[in-house]
């Protein structure tokens, strides 16, 4: 295995994420970034800012509709500018909230009393849970999307995850996708419009979870809208309205095969989907040397009250 990441900790993704895209968002007073490594509770975190902010509902059709990812490109004629205008386009009297796998200065940081108030919904996942769900996600991409983007169906599979992290996650250097966003992030953890979250606190405490992240986005849910806000952004209730949360409007054609999006959520379990003690070390070394703040780390792995 590789012993290097690349310089800045952060390899570029697929063709169809550009980060760039964001430069361009001119940001309103009150939007919401939700930032999140891959498979690290991404699209629970994106239904849990809607069901806080319309009152909890199951009348959408697709999460990526009404919480859209920001530096994704759903078709290869669109453009930068064309996707900065879509947002530009939204509606002014409805909160907007946006998905991104990136970290500052990829997505602009605006300091609070900045003239806009951006808030910052950032989570974390133990890093061997992200990455053994990683493997499946990237098999469910579907032949047509691959197509659409002129790549070879399957470059990203592999048959087991010892031959994943080595193929793929080590030779493209991809552990900077996660330790260098926790590089990233780690400086503006106390700020004021910044909220840490850990996956593993959140599922201990989904109510807990809800209702913080509710506080910090300066939300007052009526008492009569929380049994449909806990209810519509529980992993049972996803897990059975799938179909909502597979980003089917998203490309210009299917993205994900059925059963990419919401897996299992479990916690504590990377070994038995394939995480070995010789990877687990590995990572980890290559882990420290993105971030060397130990303090940093071992907060990515254990989650709980932040250093």
């Amino acid at each position: 295995m590789s012993d290097a990441p690349e310089a800045d900790g952060r390899p570029h993704g697929p063709p169809w994420i550009r980060p760039a895209i964001q430069q361009k968002i001119a940001w309103r007073n009150d939007d919401i970034v939700i930032s999140v490594p891959p498979k690290s509770g991404t699209t629970w975190t994106m239904n849990i800012v809607h069901q806080i902010l319309t009152g909890g509902t199951a009348d959408f059709e697709d999460i990526y509709a009404e919480v859209p990812w920001i530096e994704f490109v759903g078709d290869p004629a669109l453009t930068d500018q064309d996707i900065a205008d879509r947002v530009a386009a939204m509606p002014v009297g409805r909160r907007r909230a946006f998905k991104t796998h990136s970290a500052p200065p990829e997505v602009p940081f605006l300091p609070a009393g900045a003239g806009r108030d951006v808030k910052y919904v950032v989570v974390f996942r133990n890093p061997e849970e992200a990455l053994v769900s990683f493997r499946p996600f990237l098999a469910k991409h579907s032949p047509d999307w691959h197509a659409l983007w002129k790549l070879p169906p399957g470059v990203m599979e592999r048959p087991d995850f010892p031959s994943f992290y080595r193929e793929v996650i080590d030779a493209q250097g991809m552990q900077g996708r996660f330790f260098g966003f926790l590089a990233a992030w780690w400086p503006f953890r106390h700020e004021p419009n910044v909220l840490f979250l850990h996956f593993s606190d959140m599922k201990r405490d989904h109510e807990g979870a809800i209702r913080r992240i509710a506080d910090f986005l300066g939300v007052t849910p009526a008492p009569a809208d929380w049994a449909a806000i806990l209810e519509h952004s529980s992993f049972a209730w996803m897990k059975r309205n799938e179909e909502k949360f597979e980003a089917r409007t998203a490309g210009a054609v299917p993205i994900l095969r059925s059963g990419a999006m919401i897996r299992k959520g479990e916690t504590g379990k990377a070994a038995s989907d394939g995480m070995t003690a010789e990877i687990s070390q590995h990572l980890r070394t290559i882990g420290a040397r993105i971030c060397p703040d130990p303090a940093a780390v071992d907060w990515y792995y254990k989650g709980g009250d932040l250093p």
